[in-house]
């Protein structure tokens, strides 16, 4: 099985650099043509199924990325994005010190008060990528977010945090996993501007 894993197009929240963790923000008109561009990237793959966070962008990069109708998108809450309490809506720049360094390197600095935990990612992230698995697709996609993203990286690079921090994946950013009988391989990377 292959999996695909995206990170949305871009919104005007990705934009004007403010953090969009649970937001229902929608793509704007670069992220409309990011996904379009991903799409023709990977020529005609048919995917079995395609996955999506409830939230809209993500429901949209993946049905144009997957060649399907939006009602056609499987939601699973399970890759929604980080939610980022107080710091929803927030310029990346101006977020303080503790979220500052959380968000850098959450392998040394904790999460900041209400906003979501590594260790909560890595949770929904492994559980839903395990039932991915337990199906016979072919080629599946998931349509995700950038902090989330991080973690479902994690575990099929197999890493022992349960995270592949850095690099950042851009939008519309497809990472391309081989799962075998449990046994994972890191394909490529598709980027598009």
């Amino acid at each position: 099985m292959k999996i695909w894993i995206t990170r949305h197009g871009q919104t005007r929240l990705n934009k004007a650099r403010l953090m969009q963790g649970l937001t229902d923000e929608p793509l704007n008109e670069k992220g409309l043509e990011q996904a379009r561009m991903a799409r023709q990237r990977i020529g005609d793959v048919h995917f079995d199924a395609v996955y999506a966070s409830p939230l809209n962008r993500a429901i949209m990069t993946g049905a144009i990325i997957g060649g399907v109708d939006p009602s056609e998108v499987i939601i699973d809450k399970r890759i929604i994005e980080a939610d980022f309490g107080n710091y929803e809506q927030k310029n990346y720049y101006l977020l303080g010190p503790s979220m500052t360094l959380y968000w850098a390197l959450p392998e040394i600095f904790p999460a900041p008060p209400k906003v979501e935990t590594i260790a909560s990612l890595r949770r929904r992230s492994s559980e839903f990528l395990r039932e991915v698995e337990s199906r016979d697709y072919e080629n599946v996609l998931i349509s995700c977010h950038g902090g989330i993203m991080r973690a479902l990286t994690g575990y099929m690079m197999d890493k022992p945090n349960g995270i592949c921090w850095r690099p950042k994946p851009h939008n519309c950013e497809i990472r391309v996993f081989s799962s075998e009988n449990g046994r994972h391989s890191y394909l490529e990377t598709i980027k598009v501007n």
